[in-house]
């Protein structure tokens, strides 16, 4: 669809198919080599790109960037917590406890989804999780460590505010990872300790809700994923 006021912008609709198969059909769609993203709660600061396109044009072994960002929680700016400072570099252990990247920042060659595949449209939450994870295993990660978005939250469409136990999900994406065979030796124990550490979570949750069939899903993987694990020397 061509929008009359902004003649060079394609608009596409899609009814009810989900944030990953959206994403996945504007990468599909776009026709240039950067992409970047901006969800519905968030507004992009009037330089974002301009910094972004700069910061990489001057280093060229970069194919993804993000930046900082403002939180605003019903209508007033706070601070975020420490744990989600965002970092730069080889940052694949960082992004193992959380989402460590917010979609709304980045800017990503079309290169790195050829390489790694898009949005996994079969989770239906921390699908983000999931692609840093993939991504974060095979690239660095350049920062822009000043804000240059406004994130808004605290409204209850948020998928945030629609799914409990998220880390069911960053749990599915860890096997998937850990599963590919394609993680280095570290990378491979780092992400082994972090879904034995959630498992173990939900584990412990389960026995104490007495949820026996959650409990003992939660022991399998618990045990299959152990004797994965190298020893530790």
């Amino acid at each position: 669809m061509i929008n009359e006021a902004f003649p060079s912008v394609r608009y596409y609709h899609l009814e009810n198919s989900g944030v990953s198969n959206a994403r996945n059909i504007g990468i599909d769609h776009a026709t240039g080599d950067w992409l970047a993203f901006l969800d519905s709660d968030d507004e992009w600061l009037p330089h974002k790109l301009s910094r972004q396109v700069a910061a990489l044009s001057s280093d060229e072994k970069y194919k993804v960037c993000h930046t900082e960002e403002i939180w605003i929680r019903h209508g007033i700016r706070v601070n975020s917590a420490k744990k989600y400072a965002k970092k730069g570099g080889w940052i694949f252990t960082d992004c193992l406890p959380l989402c460590a990247i917010s979609p709304s920042t980045v800017i990503i060659h079309r290169s790195v989804f050829d390489e790694i595949g898009q949005f996994d449209t079969q989770l239906p939450s921390c699908e983000d999780y999931d692609l840093w994870l993939r991504i974060t295993a095979k690239y660095p990660v350049l920062l822009i460590d000043e804000p240059q978005i406004k994130k808004y939250g605290g409204h209850d469409d948020q998928l945030s505010q629609q799914f409990w136990g998220m880390d069911r999900f960053r749990i599915t994406a860890l096997k998937k990872i850990i599963d590919s065979g394609q993680l280095s030796s570290k990378n491979q124990q780092a992400a082994l300790d972090m879904l034995l550490k959630k498992a173990a979570i939900f584990f412990n949750g389960a026995i104490k809700h007495e949820k026996i069939d959650e409990a003992h899903h939660y022991q399998q993987l618990i045990k299959r994923y152990q004797n994965l694990a190298p020893p530790i020397k």
